[in-house]
């Protein structure tokens, strides 16, 4: 997700895939989070689909589709695999292919894939299950890219989006920062590649970042930040102070900031069945 440092401690805190409850709770507003969530690097989509066999992609919690119609630019066929039902179904609405399921219960149906990819989702997949599962579906050569949006503001800026969650969220991990974002995402892809290690059936995991910039007014991280798993399970009073607090922070910083990116990319290739 694209985070601040509060629910970046929260995500390396918790087991996430044993809180199945907040993947599921994106699809409230999937309008707002299509248009509000960062896009990834366009170097990362070229680099996968060009270290792959070819053009069959499976996108595990697919979402709305931002990372879908990535790969379909760049000349795959995509099937998505959604645990929200809403969410599949503003994707399908928008030329996806999407089967609602857990994608460790997901069937296969004997088809496979030259790459199984998860944008921002495999912290709530079970490691092992989902590795094995990935692994079902990969025919031999293909490969599974997992990856995540680090983002990291100006420290003067996280000290006072903290400030914030201090006031609002005093008992939240979001209340305390101790760790920058790309340290925070990479427990994230630590246990992914101690899940992939569990299966046999896959090459050594390779680890890749790639580096950007995106500027953001102050609307437009509002817009977003409802969409981020710890603020949408805020009642709305709180979510409505939070959001105030933030946009004053940003406000009094010039109405705008830079977040720097480090997009953190988990893959390894199907060697043999699992």
């Amino acid at each position: 997700m694209p985070t601040l440092p509060p629910e970046r401690a929260r995500l390396s805190e918790l087991v996430p895939h044993r809180a199945r409850h907040i993947a599921e709770s994106f699809g409230s507003d999937p309008e707002r989070y299509d248009r509000a969530r960062p896009r990834y690097p366009d170097a990362m989509v070229r680099r996968i689909v060009a270290e792959v066999p070819g053009t069959d992609v499976l996108d595990v919690g697919i979402g709305t589709g931002i990372a879908a119609r990535q790969f379909q630019a760049a000349g795959c066929r995509v099937l998505g695999v959604e645990v929200d039902a809403r969410m599949a179904e503003w994707a399908r609405k928008r030329g996806l292919q999407v089967e609602v399921a857990a994608f460790e219960a997901w069937d296969p149906a004997d088809r496979v894939f030259d790459a199984v990819v998860s944008g921002q989702t495999w912290h709530w997949v079970d490691p092992v299950a989902g590795a094995a599962k990935a692994a079902e579906a990969l025919r031999p050569g293909g490969r599974l890219a997992v990856f995540w949006n680090a983002g990291q503001p100006s420290p003067d800026l996280v000290e006072a989006f903290s400030e914030v969650s201090r006031r609002v969220m005093p008992d939240s991990p979001a209340s305390r920062q101790s760790t920058t974002a790309v340290d925070g995402y990479s427990a994230l892809c630590n246990r992914a590649v101690d899940g992939i290690g569990e299966v046999d059936a896959f090459g050594e995991p390779e680890q890749w970042r790639f580096d950007w910039e995106r500027s953001y007014t102050r609307d437009e991280w509002l817009d977003q930040l409802p969409t981020t798993g710890l603020h949408a399970q805020l009642p709305p009073a709180k979510l409505a102070d939070a959001l105030a607090g933030v946009g004053a922070a940003i406000d009094a910083f010039g109405g705008s900031f830079t977040m720097r990116y480090t997009t953190l990319v988990v893959t390894a290739t199907r060697t043999k069945a699992a």
